[in-house]
């Protein structure tokens, strides 16, 4: 569920300047076994910024979010987060006996005065759009509805670093578009650092400042992404360019749209 984690080694908590590190992985190991699946991983996530990460199926992606979670041990000072963090999942992971205001609550449990609550957790409601909604059940939810409370639960206690689990590869087409829209407008609002592990390449250029590639148990590629949100449509040539790169870096063959056109082998 989005609640406030438990934090591995934790520098002060004090805001800083956009551009301040949030979050630092040196030379990460996670094994499970005798499966190595992070292999001296190297990471840094900035204060503001959006990262989308990416890696095949089975190549340490969540493994490493729940390292900066907290959620999992790390050995010396191999992953620092400064600050408030929190998380989404995939699954939406709301209590069913609790009210959809109720389940927003559970991130101010030990970060805010009880009498601050109600107007922290129907601000959040309002900015997810679901102001009606909080009294009701979470079966009552739809998919995406029951996505924006996990959101607005991840972000009512001001985090500094966001991370996102894959949060939303169960929601249909329209649903993740309009999710897209909705966690970029929050983004810009609340400027946290956002970690967006992914499997998508299209959405992880749609949303991030910075794309890197998992592999090997090592940050294996970095890109920019060099266009502006309001132009990264599939078809702007920088966009494409680096789609392809980053299909190829996750060792994905496909042809060129020259060959698509011309029939070429």
């Amino acid at each position: 569920m989005a609640l406030l984690t438990a934090r591995p080694k934790t520098a002060p908590e004090a805001r800083h300047e956009v551009g301040d590190t949030v979050a630092q992985v040196r030379g990460h190991h996670r094994s499970f076994g005798n499966t190595h699946v992070l292999r001296g991983a190297d990471l840094t996530v900035r204060r503001g910024e959006f990262v989308a990460l990416l890696g095949r199926s089975g190549s340490g992606k969540s493994t490493l979010l729940r390292s900066l979670a907290g959620l999992d041990p790390s050995p010396g000072d191999e992953v620092v987060v400064t600050g408030r963090t929190t998380v989404a999942f995939q699954e939406p992971r709301l209590l069913p006996w609790r009210s959809v205001q109720r389940n927003v609550e559970l991130a101010l449990l030990n970060t805010v005065r009880d009498g601050s609550r109600p107007e922290k957790v129907r601000g959040a409601l309002a900015e997810v759009s679901l102001t009606e909604k909080a009294e009701v059940w979470p079966g009552s939810l739809s998919g995406g509805q029951a996505q924006r409370v996990s959101l607005a639960r991840a972000l009512v206690s001001e985090p500094d670093l966001l991370l996102l689990d894959e949060p939303f590869s169960a929601l249909d087409a329209l649903t993740r578009i309009e999710m897209h829209t909705l966690v970029t407008q929050l983004w810009e609002r609340h400027r946290p650092a956002i970690l967006l592990v992914t499997h998508d390449v299209d959405e992880a250029i749609a949303l991030a400042d910075r794309v890197l590639v998992l592999d090997g148990g090592r940050i294996a590629r970095e890109w920019q992404v060099p266009v502006r949100r309001t132009s990264r449509s599939p078809e702007h040539p920088q966009v494409a360019q680096l789609r392809d790169e980053v299909l190829s870096a996750l060792g994905v063959t496909h042809p060129s749209p020259h060959n698509q056109e011309t029939g070429a082998a």
